[in-house]
């Protein structure tokens, strides 16, 4: 199971991603958001969840997943005592283990699952408290606790699939679903775990949530052009689209990948995690905590800068974000970075809040897997302060084969993973 040694001492042990799962605002499986990705489709529309105008809310657009039955996906039973964050959880979890084509059931024990939410059962939260003071105590739904709590997807993925190792849930905001990723591969290569799923899953779009985001000005507010609200790097940026969904991720030691023929998307080569210790929710100005973050990454990966051949950017369209993360790209990477394409797939799904760094890694290996840089949509005015190459509006051919992504989250912190392509596999 081991691929080399470590100075000659304890073995070292690589992890790939061999299984892919995704269900997002641009597509109900990760075929088709990767094919959404490539093209440029927006997921942003009218937000449909709920009546926002009822509830006179400035903000009226989301990146809502579409047609999705969760009875039809899951059975009936399933449906009725899942909240929706477990359920898109389950579903790209699925997705994942199919994909990769590796037997739980055979390793179960050594198995991990680590699937992480920002907000958990927000929608569950949110309307049992109403069921409580409108109705009573005896009206509260008896799920309430399993399927509000943040870490049940995971709970939930493992008991699905049958999984026994390692299974936890990691809550860092917007860089949950990153940080799921870069544990779940050093569970692995301490040897807790053959294989891994991964990643992140949210379903945070509420009344509460919209109103709680809309009233610090974090939301766009580009109600009657919502394709074109979420605008990464654009001077007429004026905030986020919040949006659901779920990517996982099958992570596998990978001398039993090779071993069993199994298809290697990449590699996972770097980890890096940090704090900006400076703001609740605002980034640190001057990057520095992003900057640690993308520095420590590389240096695990062993790489210099200068190698990465692309970037998949938190990109939120803020003001303060875009901002704060261009200057981070510029001190981390000097001269290089004008020449290295960086995209924002927000500019396409919206904000996936938790779920956001697992989907965003996803896009980083598919960009180098299928030679494609996919675009920053609605990048029509540059910031002048945002003057890299942030491959605007149409996505272009190219051969990365080392690429990281960076995640970042309120409370400061800033997670970047980075993924090389195998060549030896």
């Amino acid at each position: 199971m081991t691929s080399g040694s470590g100075n000659g001492s304890a073995p070292v042990r690589r992890v790939v991603v061999t299984g892919l799962g995704a269900i997002t605002p641009i597509g109900n499986d990760w075929r088709a958001t990767w094919e959404a990705c490539r093209e440029g489709r927006s997921g942003v529309g009218p937000l449909r969840t709920f009546d926002a105008g009822e509830l006179q809310l400035p903000v009226r657009i989301a990146g809502e997943v579409k047609g999705f039955d969760p009875a039809e996906a899951l059975g009936k039973k399933e449906a009725r005592r899942t909240s929706r964050y477990i359920q898109l959880g389950m579903v790209a979890a699925r997705e994942a283990a199919t994909d990769s084509g590796f037997d739980i059931a055979a390793e179960a024990e050594d198995v991990a699952v680590i699937v992480s939410s920002g907000v958990g059962g927000l929608d569950i939260m949110e309307n049992e408290t109403l069921a409580l003071h409108n109705r009573g105590w005896r009206r509260v739904w008896p799920f309430t606790v399993p399927t509000m709590i943040a870490d049940m997807a995971a709970g939930m993925v493992a008991i699905d699939l049958g999984a026994k190792g390692p299974n936890f849930a990691i809550v860092s905001a917007c860089s949950s679903g990153a940080h799921a990723i870069g544990e779940a591969a050093e569970i692995i290569k301490r040897g807790d775990a053959v294989a891994a799923l991964a990643g992140g899953t949210e379903a945070g779009i509420t009344p509460i949530a919209v109103a709680s985001f809309a009233i610090t000005q974090a939301l766009s507010t580009r109600n009657d052009d919502p394709e074109r609200a979420s605008r990464p790097f654009d001077k007429d940026r004026d905030g986020f689209v919040l949006a659901e969904g779920a990517t996982v991720l099958m992570l596998e030691d990978r001398d039993h990948a090779l071993a069993r023929n199994a298809r290697i998307y990449a590699e996972v080569v770097g980890y890096g995690a940090t704090a900006d210790a400076s703001h609740i929710t605002a980034p640190d100005p001057d990057g520095s905590g992003a900057i640690r973050c993308i520095q420590r990454a590389l240096i695990r990966a062993g790489r210099r800068p200068e190698e990465v051949g692309y970037i998949n950017a938190h990109g939120t369209s803020t003001p303060l974000n875009d901002v704060a993360e261009t200057r981070a790209f510029k001190a981390v990477f000097g001269e290089s970075a004008p020449r290295i394409p960086i995209s924002s797939s927000k500019s396409m799904t919206g904000h996936l809040l938790g779920a956001a760094g697992a989907f965003e890694a996803m896009v980083s290996i598919l960009a180098m897997y299928d030679h494609y840089l996919p675009p920053t949509i609605n990048l029509e005015n540059p910031d002048p302060e945002c003057d890299l190459d942030y491959v605007p509006n149409v996505g272009r051919k190219a051969d990365p084969t080392l690429a990281i992504s960076t995640s970042f989250g309120f409370g400061g912190h800033n997670a970047c993973l980075a993924f090389a392509l195998d060549p030896g596999a």
